[in-house]
């Protein structure tokens, strides 16, 4: 697959936490493949930083503050979506958020609502209300941004684990459920990405080689590496794909 074969021309899409880091890269690339782009995030200098990002590139950006674990504040979103664009074929469900903790046990109620309201609850929510715009336009592509903590547990992560694990089953089932209406819906799983999410992690010399030796490719990985997958799941490259989860770790769970 050569990624000029991938054209987005007349579609619209949307990227929750397109702001910045991983979904700001797949906004871009996707607006650069001819879609009209809508992105979400919480802060406003963010959005207004990814504006001028996509403006210095020639494209252009719907961007709104959206707190995408709200039912109230999705609903204006898609409405928002609807009115400007009157259709949505591609979603990326991108949001997601982790708090270390020394353990599930150790953690408090409001930590594991925290985190389970952004990292699943906001894929269900934003997911149901995008639905019925995507069978107006005849089907559509969703994409869930997973993560191989799903299938790993891992110290200090283990809420963020549940939850994308859960995203995961959501994402089966949806695939399940929305066939018939010509909706696909599948997920990428990553391992570690060079993002700022993640820096903490990174960012420690020791506990970088660490995970270097988790991972056969010898590197973490790159926004670009995870780009390539989702591009491929929200093009008719894969129109007969559905419910399936894409690995993008550099041979890590191998």
């Amino acid at each position: 697959m050569a990624e000029r074969d991938i054209d987005f021309s007349g579609k619209v899409a949307l990227v929750t936490g397109g702001s910045r880091g991983l979904g700001k890269d797949i906004a871009l690339a996707m607006a650069e493949r001819g879609a009209n782009v809508a992105i979400c995030g919480r802060k406003k200098e963010n959005l207004d930083q990814a504006q001028e990002e996509f403006k210095k590139r020639g494209l252009e950006v719907m961007a709104r503050d959206a707190n995408v674990s709200r039912s109230d504040e999705v609903r204006a979103l898609i409405q928002a979506v609807d009115e400007k664009f009157g259709r949505l074929d591609i979603l990326v469900n991108n949001v997601g958020t982790n708090i270390l903790t020394p353990s599930v046990a150790e953690a408090d109620e409001g930590l594991w609502d925290k985190i389970m309201d952004t990292s699943l609850k906001s894929v269900f929510l934003i997911s149901s209300h995008s639905v019925t715009l995507m069978k107006k336009a005849g089907g559509g592509k969703i994409i869930n941004i997973s993560s191989i903590a799903a299938r790993r547990a891992s110290r200090g992560m283990g809420i963020y684990c549940v939850a994308k694990a859960g995203l995961e089953m959501l994402t089966r089932v949806m695939a399940v459920e929305l066939a018939i209406e010509h909706i696909n819906v599948n997920a990428v799983a990553p391992s570690m990405i060079r993002t700022r999410f993640s820096q903490p992690l990174w960012s420690n010399e020791g506990l970088y080689h660490e995970i270097l030796k988790t991972i056969p490719m010898g590197r973490i990985a790159e926004t670009n590496d995870v780009v390539g997958a989702v591009l491929f799941l929200a093009s008719g490259l894969s129109d007969f794909i559905t419910g399936e989860v894409v690995t993008v770790d550099g041979g890590s769970m191998a």
